[in-house]
């Protein structure tokens, strides 16, 4: 089995809804995030993926902690993704391969196909 690491930022509204996005050609939705370039750290690529996925800027994160799953996207995959519970400035726009934004409540997420990684590994943890 075939595995891939990412880095991924919970990002919150007040109401503590949580950002999720979803890649063109895609029916899950994620955590908006990506694989990390060689030799670069969890914040620079948290902080590059952010701008690039979404136009806002990185303002603090903190680690939530590191999980695994099924990858939503490549069958036969594990994703080893490091999450961070990430403050942004700037608003928030669909951007290079992401489709569609949706801020869902962690507690009582919509019927949408969703990340194994975010379903079963994150929303759990953020009560």
């Amino acid at each position: 089995m075939k595995a891939v690491e990412i880095v991924a930022g919970v990002i919150r509204d007040h109401r503590g809804r949580v950002l999720t996005v979803r890649k063109r050609g895609t029916t899950a939705f994620m955590l908006p995030g990506g694989k990390r370039n060689p030799g670069e750290a969890d914040i620079d690529t948290l902080s590059r993926e952010l701008g690039e996925e979404l136009g806002c800027d990185l303002v603090s994160a903190e680690h939530l902690g590191t999980y695994d799953a099924p990858a939503a996207n490549e069958p036969d995959t594990r994703v080893y993704g490091a999450i961070y519970l990430a403050e942004v400035a700037g608003g928030v726009l669909p951007k290079a391969e992401i489709e569609e934004l949706l801020w869902i409540e962690p507690k009582s997420p919509p019927s949408v196909r969703l990340a194994p990684l975010l379903e079963r590994q994150v929303l759990p943890r953020l009560g």
